[in-house]
């Protein structure tokens, strides 16, 4: 499983998702809120499946020194 989220897109990622889940338990938003659990895992994993299917990749590419 290749790391596939970079940095930006995972910090986007994990304060959407903590968000959704914090309206859904406080009774903001519906049950549909702890979707962001998905986010919020996908942001801390590095790693999205729908990222993987499309060839998306938002991870800074490795340079190498001399």
């Amino acid at each position: 499983m290749n790391k596939n989220v970079g940095g930006v897109d995972r910090t986007i990622r994990i304060l959407v998702g903590v968000i959704l889940v914090a309206l859904s338990v406080s009774a903001v938003i519906g049950p549909w809120g702890y979707l962001g659990l998905i986010v919020l895992a996908t942001g801390a994993f590095k790693y999205c499946a729908l990222y993987s299917m499309v060839g998306i990749n938002t991870c800074e590419p490795k340079t190498t020194e001399l």
